[in-house]
């Protein structure tokens, strides 16, 4: 009778589905090399002489570019953060330190009207204009960096700076928060947008979003303990259900393009993440229903050695291969890492090995001829601009690479 229980037992055991896969497609070897190259890659060279980011690195030119510093030097201070994390190297988390200086000391303090915000320069399409996201996309890593180093100066600026946000830019009503400021004036832009320069007559969806990036609010909440951040951080994520479209995307606003059918290669990506983080805190099963369809896309449009291109489309066209977006592989990856984690979207298993066999694979040698490229994660753009064609690598391959491989050693060799 034991005999026969025990045999019993080893059968339904046999059946259980299992939260991970059993085999890794990387050792943690690889993961643990990837890492502290990529970190050594993010602390020595991505970062200049101020400890902000470089932004993207001009192929042709052998030339370093601006683009949205304050967000772009958030993501490296979050995956220098996650670097540190995994492998127990803290001068990682020594130069996110330095790097979090930089950060805190862009806090607007003598702007009449601006004062507590953040001097959160776009740089790009947008000019000179203070843009929401370029803030909000770049305070996860600043928060985080609050919690390693138990230093509350992080989190208190960019708390003051979402206060700024909250009182000027949040529409309760619509679930929306207006874009861009003026920096000159520091007037909230209601009736125009620096990314429509030529459109007369803007909608409320293009000088607006739910801009729950970075789930900014839900941070701030948790570093006071203030309600009325928990309000507004759910009440985003409810805008986000009902603004999320058929194929699990938000075509309503830009970066994505409903004209065309394309969608960007993350931004999609953050309302999904913001989501997760919502039903983390609510428990409310709607939210990861969301993010699972959002994810789904995502994986439809993964190619099968791992690639994800930047310009995809919801409509059946092929995808624009100019550029490869490596930070989209990576960010995608840890989205279905945590869609699995609770109990969800076990189809993407596969998507995740993928992700992490191209992330590992598509790396520049750290003895590449150009010094700016050792050791960079593979994330391409190809513009035309300024007369000719623009082709940069971009530090975002690598900040999201380090994130994502950080999250892939959890999944599969415990934090």
């Amino acid at each position: 009778m034991g005999q026969k229980r025990l045999y019993l037992l080893l059968c339904f055991t046999l059946f259980i589905p299992r939260a991970f896969p059993q085999e890794a497609a990387l050792s943690t070897e690889q993961v643990l090399e990837a890492l502290n190259s990529g970190a050594k890659y993010a602390s020595t060279i991505l970062l200049d002489e101020e400890y902000k980011s470089r932004c993207d690195y001009n192929l042709t030119e052998g030339k370093w570019y601006d683009y949205e510093i304050p967000w772009h030097t958030g993501q490296i201070i979050y995956a220098l953060i996650e670097s540190a994390r995994v492998t127990g190297d803290q001068s990682y988390l020594d130069i996110a330190r330095k790097s979090g200086d930089w950060w805190i000391s862009l806090e607007i303090k003598a702007h009449p009207k601006l004062k507590g915000m953040l001097a959160a320069k776009h740089g790009d399409h947008a000019g000179n204009a203070i843009v929401f996201a370029t803030v909000s996309d770049g305070t996860a890593g600043i928060f985080k960096l609050s919690v390693a180093t138990k230093n509350k100066k992080y989190a208190e600026v960019a708390t003051r700076a979402g206060n700024w946000m909250l009182k000027n830019m949040y529409m309760e009503e619509e679930g929306l928060c207006y874009d861009n400021i003026d920096p000159e004036t520091g007037e909230v832009m209601k009736e125009s947008s620096p990314f429509w320069p030529d459109k007369k007559d803007v909608s409320l969806y293009d000088i607006s979003r739910p801009n729950n990036e970075g789930s900014l609010f839900l941070d701030m909440y948790k570093f006071t303990g203030g309600e009325t951040y928990k309000k507004v951080f759910i009440n985003l994520c409810e805008s986000l259900l009902r603004f999320q479209g058929p194929e699990g995307l938000w075509m309503d606003f830009m970066p994505n393009s409903k004209k065309d059918g394309s969608f960007h290669p993350r931004f999609n990506l953050w309302y999904a993440e913001s989501l997760i983080d919502g039903y983390e805190l609510t428990n409310d099963k709607r939210y990861l229903e969301a993010a699972l369809k959002c994810a789904r896309t995502y994986a439809n449009a993964q190619e099968s050695d791992g690639t994800i291109y930047y310009k995809n489309y919801i409509n059946g066209k092929a995808p624009n291969k100019n550029s490869i977006c490596g930070s989209a592989t990576s960010f995608s990856g840890i989205i279905w890492i945590r869609l699995v984690e609770h109990g969800v979207g076990r189809e993407f298993l596969p998507n995740i090995e993928k992700s992490a066999q191209w992330v590992y694979r598509n790396r520049f040698s750290e003895n590449h001829p150009d010094p700016n490229l050792r050791g960079a994660f593979l994330n391409s753009r190809l513009r035309h601009r300024k007369g000719k064609l623009w082709l940069v690598n971009r530090d975002i391959g690598t900040s999201f690479g380090l994130r994502f491989l950080a999250k892939y050693y959890d999944f599969h060799f415990g934090k």
